[in-house]
């Protein structure tokens, strides 16, 4: 079940209580991994770790011993590390307005003025500064994930076509999927990899002994939702590979897989539920032109933002948009006056999004910055249409571009995470 960042931060207490010694004994901090030329330390550590045991206990599941946890979160930090020292050497940046109105949005959902989310944060012991940080670390590396990989990743008609036309376009069956990975790295040799067959048999007797999959994902799993049960969501069967579909279809709600060796690494899957999808449905259409100014190492933040604002007020002046872009933008939409036709919402990026619904008819925006650059936006029309006949082919590109990405996205991971000079320290004391 996803929870929101304010209802993970407020349930991560800071350590309980524990009876003390007239004259409290605190632990000096000490340095647990070095990546690159930062350090990760015990005390960052160990409030992680903390946080992880209250989100599991949150979703009713027992953690697994808390060294082992360590070990877990670790590499978790590790990773992020990673990424966010790479977004910075590549001058991605969250403004701090991005986190004023994560912080504002964060409120609203949880029915609280800023002022009432500072004091229930203060009663919890968290700082309006820790989550500040963590706001700002996960909008880095969502932004990072969209930049890098998001942005590339393309789907042909030809490979939807080919997936609807497949054995399994016919199966209407939607299944409920958690998964526990055991990575193998680019270039593993066969120590490396047999140690890590023995850890992935590991995590599988402890689940042939009874313990929950959400545990053993913690305990083991080097997938980013290790800490979320492994959990998948729900995915159609023309998304998935013919041969897994098969596998599903011959298994009971409960059950998982026998380990399966994929180029990623080592998986198990744990079949969740199954329901039948396949239902028509009406969405929400819009018709939006853009212009797009790009930043990259010749064009800084500031630049990009000055030139989107001269664009911008040469058409408050009375410059045709469509004229505009064809001169200005940097979107392959340029030719066509920055026509994107009509939209469904998840077709685009969310920042784009969210600005195009906020949008009256034929308003131009305010610059919207996306992981692509600076935009203008004009909305030309919206409509409901009845996608029925559409819905399947769209939702197949939809599920084939996350997979797609997903895989994108762990491999890039992976090979920063390769990439980079890391030292643990964690059983040094």
């Amino acid at each position: 079940m996803k929870k929101t960042l304010l209802a993970l931060l407020i349930a991560s207490v800071m350590q309980s209580a524990l009876a003390a010694p007239a004259t409290p004994v605190r632990e000096v901090d000490r340095i647990v991994a070095v990546v690159n030329k930062n350090v990760i330390t015990w005390q960052e550590l160990q409030a992680r770790v903390n946080e992880a045991i209250k989100q599991l206990e949150a979703q009713k599941v027992a953690p697994p011993p808390r060294e082992v946890l360590e070990r877990q979160v670790l590499e978790q930090m590790i990773t992020e590390e990673v990424q966010l020292q790479y977004a910075a050497s590549g001058g991605l940046r969250i403004e701090d307005a991005a986190v004023d109105q994560a912080v504002a949005n964060l409120a609203k959902q949880n029915k609280l003025s800023e002022a009432g989310l500072k004091a229930q944060l203060a009663k919890d012991g968290i700082t309006l500064d820790r989550l500040r940080a963590d706001i700002r670390r996960e909008l880095t590396i969502s932004r990072l994930r969209d930049s890098e990989v998001a942005s590339r990743v393309n789907v042909s008609d030809s490979e939807v076509d080919q997936a609807m036309k497949s054995a399994q376009s016919a199966n209407r069956t939607e299944y409920h999927l958690a998964s526990i990975l055991v990575a193998v790295p680019e270039r593993a040799d066969a120590k490396q990899i047999d140690q890590l067959s023995q850890k992935v048999h590991k995590a599988q007797a402890d689940l042939a002994a009874g313990q929950p999959f959400a545990k053993v994902s913690a305990a083991y799993s080097d997938a980013p939702n290790a800490l979320k049960g492994g959990d998948m969501g729900w995915r159609s069967a023309t998304s998935l590979p013919q041969e897994f579909v098969q596998l599903l279809e011959q298994m009971k709600v409960g059950a998982d897989t026998d380990v399966i060796r994929t180029q990623q690494g080592f998986f198990i899957f744990k079949l969740v539920d199954k329901r039948s999808g396949g239902a028509p449905m009406m969405v929400e259409q819009y018709h939006p032109r853009h212009i797009l100014i790009r930043t990259n190492e010749a064009v800084s933040e500031a630049d990009a933002k000055a030139r989107i604002d001269q664009v911008r007020d040469r058409i408050m002046r009375g410059a045709k948009f469509a004229d505009m872009a064809k001169l200005y933008s940097e979107d392959g939409s340029n030719a066509k006056g920055g026509d994107l036709g009509w939209v469904n919402m998840g077709d685009l990026v969310p920042e784009f999004e969210k600005a195009m619904v906020s949008l009256p008819i034929g308003q131009v925006s305010q610059p919207v910055r996306t992981p692509f650059g600076w935009h203008l936006i004009l909305v030309e029309g919206k409509r409901n249409q009845d996608v029925s006949s559409d819905h399947e082919k769209m939702a197949v590109k939809q599920q084939i571009r996350a997979r797609k990405m997903e895989q994108a996205y762990t491999d890039w991971v992976r090979q920063l995470r390769d990439s980079a000079f890391v030292e643990e320290h964690l059983d040094e004391k």
